[in-house]
């Protein structure tokens, strides 16, 4: 089937990429629609959403049925036939109306190019969750040896909104697949990012979603338990301090002091020239007697 092939540049986003809307000087017209037979488009290996909401897929697959496919794919010709560059939903939904054919936009992308639209498409409209996002994003990279600046550039993000995304994968995987299924949020995620302890971030993602936590709940959480564990460390501290020997000048001051009072002394040196003495009693009248010796 033939088609119109044009070469259009990124620009800020689908839009400027296609039709050249607004002022990006960077965007060129696609040129005209035209239609493409279903089983000549092959799906896009770059794809970044890796999951589809079932019920949004039936309702756009009710929509196509109705009023059919309203805004064209985006393909690119390969040597079997074309590949899809931006559009998955609108192809599956077209896939399960029974529809045979679908408009499209025919451009000449490299590989790059199309990766780029791919993410520029599912990043600026379908709001993919920040695990594929960050595994879109860790991909570009490495195949395209590129750095996070350039990358923003392209994607209009700053380059710490990239980075932040990135290290959400160096979250454990059962909380990663939890931000997948919808079942933390982002914000929750950041939160669990900053624990280092994998089996840690882990207790405390089933604990939120057990819990239903805000992110501002999980928050106060971490921060009550990093308190916890700063008293504890202080506490066994203290407890594991070394205690200072005694000198046999001090042993003979609390056996002298046992001797006057007839009762249990002992005197704790804890550093030079501090320390405490302590005189235990049995009962009310030790007591009353040690005072009054300690008053003489």
């Amino acid at each position: 089937m033939e088609a119109t092939i044009t070469k259009p540049r990124l620009g800020r986003g689908l839009n400027a990429l296609l039709s050249g809307m607004g002022n990006d000087h960077d965007a060129a017209d696609a040129g005209p629609v035209c239609r493409l037979a279903l089983t000549q488009i092959h799906h896009n290996p770059h794809q970044p959403r890796k999951r589809f909401d079932d019920d949004e897929l039936k309702g756009l697959t009710e929509s196509v049925k109705s009023h059919g496919v309203l805004q064209p794919l985006v393909v690119r010709a390969v040597n079997d036939g074309y590949q899809l560059i931006a559009g998955e939903r609108r192809l599956r939904a077209a896939t399960a109306a029974g529809l045979s054919e679908v408009p499209v936009h025919v451009v000449t992308f490299d590989d790059q190019q199309m990766f780029e639209a791919a993410l520029v498409e599912n990043i600026q409209r379908s709001d993919l969750n920040a695990i594929e996002k960050a595994q879109g994003f860790k991909e570009y990279l490495e195949k395209f040896s590129m750095t996070q600046e350039q990358l923003g550039t392209k994607l209009g993000l700053d380059r710490t909104t990239i980075s932040n995304l990135l290290g959400l994968l160096n979250l454990a995987e059962e909380v990663q697949q939890a931000v997948r299924n919808g079942q933390i949020t982002l914000g929750h995620a950041k939160i669990l990012k900053g624990i280092t302890e994998q089996e840690r971030q882990i207790a405390l993602c089933r604990e939120t979603i057990m819990k239903n936590y805000s992110v501002h709940a999980l928050e106060l959480v971490v921060k009550q338990q990093r308190m916890e564990a700063i008293t504890t460390a202080v506490t066994d501290g203290a407890t594991r301090r070394e205690p200072v020997e005694k000198t046999a000048h001090v042993k003979g001051l609390e056996d002298d002091l046992r001797q006057r009072l007839a009762v249990k002394v002992e005197i704790k040196v804890k550093a030079k020239d501090k320390g405490q003495i302590v005189i235990a009693f049995d009962s009310n009248d030790d007591f009353e007697r040690i005072l009054d010796a300690l008053k003489k």
